[in-house]
């Protein structure tokens, strides 16, 4: 058992709340429960201003096919599915994923390819830019992630991944509103945009690990 009252304990009476409209309609991927806290690795992606200009003009573009489209407010790329942690397992979990992660240096991607996904469950669509270089580089942190994961025995990333920033989200599987043509649009729009080969040439420096309200960062060298 663990000690009650460590930081970042839920306090003693509160109230756990599954109520999706807080999140934007966003339904939970699994039920909370006391002590379990949801679990992500993942590498955070600091953008420029010209990419926000960028993801003004998709959005923008976007709505005209599903007008319940919202913009992301952060981004990232994903290196593992969302998994729960018990709470005693989060401080050997990150120390784990400190050894393993210790070697790795900083690397290129480049995220230029527009692609429509929905989540496992199918409540939720996505706009993203699909990385189309340094896929190796990914697979390689990937392995690693996975190895952790393994050790707690929880479930790795996807076998073959498509690794992608998102850029946009709504309610519902609506893909088939937003393929074919709205992506077609929207590709143009990226591969016209000024300077775009620069712009998502993305520079990785960190790792991230988010646990519940915890987060965690691992330097690339």
């Amino acid at each position: 058992p663990v000690p009650a009252g460590l930081p970042g304990d839920p306090e003693p009476g509160e109230a756990v709340s599954d109520d999706s409209s807080r999140h934007g309609g966003r339904v939970r991927g699994f039920p909370h429960e006391r002590g379990s806290w949801a679990t992500h690795v993942y590498l955070p992606c600091k953008v420029q201003e010209e990419f926000l200009e960028l993801l003004e003009l998709l959005v923008s573009r976007a709505r005209t096919y599903v007008s319940s489209l919202a913009a992301m407010e952060e981004f990232h790329l994903s290196l593992s599915q969302c998994v729960v942690l018990r709470y005693h397992w989060i401080e050997p979990f990150v120390r784990s994923l400190k050894e393993r992660l210790a070697s790795f240096h900083r690397f290129f991607c480049v995220a230029d390819q527009v692609k429509v996904y929905t989540n496992q469950n199918k409540t939720r669509t996505f706009i993203g830019l699909e990385v189309s270089a340094g896929h190796f580089q990914l697979l390689e942190l990937v392995s690693e992630v996975d190895r952790v994961l393994e050790e707690f025995d929880l479930p790795t990333f996807y076998k073959d991944p498509s690794f992608h920033i998102s850029l946009a989200w709504c309610v519902g599987d609506l893909s088939g509103r937003l393929e074919g043509q709205c992506l077609r649009e929207l590709q143009d729009i990226v591969d016209g945009f000024e300077d775009s080969a620069l712009l998502l040439r993305v520079q990785w420096e960190e790792i991230r690990c988010k646990s519940g309200n915890k987060y965690f960062s691992f330097p690339l060298r």
